[in-house]
């Protein structure tokens, strides 16, 4: 689903604004070691009352904070840009298969697992990219930023002496060994919470275009309803069809709840292990005021998208990224599961088809028989009752 468009007519536009993506993401990187760097000696100017050094660091946060704003501001606009190129061009594929050989009909005899494929292709197109290029973009700045602030951190960390019995065990960068614990155990700990959420929010899409759907056929077709004084059925099958759709949000409700408590906790020890794992050093002297704040600032905080600009990130911020990889699986399992599979499959099945009726009877075939309508009966016009209302056989 993801590799067509980087091997089509359109690759090399696409590949153009995704290096451009790419650069500008580095960029906002290196501004962040930047900022590491502004961080210390801002604070180390603090703790030294020193005010032409305070003053040259409000200068030069000015100029920095103003680079990392039109960065983001480009970055955003740009990965836009590629995202509709992409979307317009995924669309255009899908709508051609959907539409060559009859697939559209066949598809909604033979395949029940392709449930909604009009809604496949206006919104499961559009999040699949979007969360692709989100979790690309974030993982390749959250690498970049582990590599860059690793080296940092393991020249802040020094050396931990923890006397065990009569040994002396030495463990130098100490901090950067807690940092990858904490990381690892809160990547795992969200995958685990977090994993219903796939399937969840995968029936939640289904669950919705049914719903949905059953409302625009119901308003395609008003006129029968009301010649059959159909509204009490009616009234039952969109109260079926909403009710699981309830059901289903009140299960991302309690995993949502579950996965909330996790990652808010975790957001808020971000900020508070760094300076407790750093207190030791700084009380012995070791440390100045500005180092700790370093290390608290590029926490490892799971969010994927590196250090964050000067400011405190809010939790929503953090969940909202813990969440790009599942909400990137749903869409492309419905596109995965129904369109790439099912459109191959009926165009296989069309083309034995003709082979076997050319065999019985040469020339084209109807999809079905006409259907035969007596001489004396017609359907209803427009403001006509049916037979059976006007009393008739």
């Amino acid at each position: 689903m993801i590799r067509p468009y980087w091997v089509s007519e359109d690759r090399w536009p696409g590949l153009g604004l995704l290096l451009v993506v790419v650069s500008l993401t580095l960029g906002m990187v290196y501004l962040s070691v930047l900022l590491n760097r502004w961080n210390n000696d801002f604070f180390s100017a603090l703790q030294e009352k020193n005010a032409a050094a305070f003053r040259r660091q409000l200068v030069q946060v000015g100029w920095l904070v103003g680079a990392f704003i039109v960065l983001a501001v480009y970055q955003l606009y740009l990965n836009q840009m590629l995202e509709i190129r992409w979307r317009r061009w995924l669309t255009e594929r899908y709508l051609r298969a959907w539409l060559t050989d009859r697939a559209y009909y066949r598809m909604q005899l033979v395949a029940g697992e392709t449930d909604n494929p009009d809604q496949r292709i206006a919104e499961d197109v559009q999040l699949l990219i979007s969360h692709t290029l989100a979790l690309f973009i974030g993982g390749l700045r959250a690498v970049v930023t582990l590599g860059t602030f690793v080296a940092i951190l393991w020249g802040l960390s020094g050396r931990l002496t923890v006397p065990i019995g009569g040994l002396t065990l030495v463990l130098p960068g100490y901090m950067v060994w807690v940092s990858i614990l904490y990381a690892a155990g809160g990547t795992w700990l969200t995958d685990w919470i977090g994993r219903p959420l796939v399937r969840l929010n995968f029936d939640r899409q289904r669950y919705e275009a049914d719903f949905r759907f059953s409302l625009v056929r119901f308003r395609e077709n008003t006129e029968g309803v009301a010649l059959y004084r159909g509204e009490p059925d009616e009234f039952r099958g969109f109260r079926a069809l909403f009710e699981a759709v309830v059901r289903n949000w009140w299960g991302i409700m309690r995993r949502q709840k579950r996965l909330t408590s996790f990652t808010s906790g975790y957001s808020q020890g971000a900020w508070i292990v760094p300076s407790v794992v750093a207190a030791p050093r700084y009380f012995r002297g070791e440390l100045g005021l500005g180092p700790p704040r370093r290390r608290r600032r590029h926490a490892p905080d799971r969010r994927g998208r590196g250090p964050p600009p000067p400011r405190r990130p809010a939790p929503r911020d953090a969940r909202e990224s813990l969440a790009a990889p599942r909400r990137q699986r749903a869409p492309g399992g419905r596109l995965g599961l129904g369109q790439e599979h099912a459109l191959p499959r009926h165009r296989r099945d069309l083309a034995v088809r003709t082979r076997r009726d050319s065999r019985v009877a040469p020339g084209p075939r109807p999809l079905s028989p006409p259907a035969t309508v007596p001489a004396d009966r017609h359907p209803p016009q427009r403001g006509e009752l049916p037979d059976a209302r006007r009393g008739g056989g």
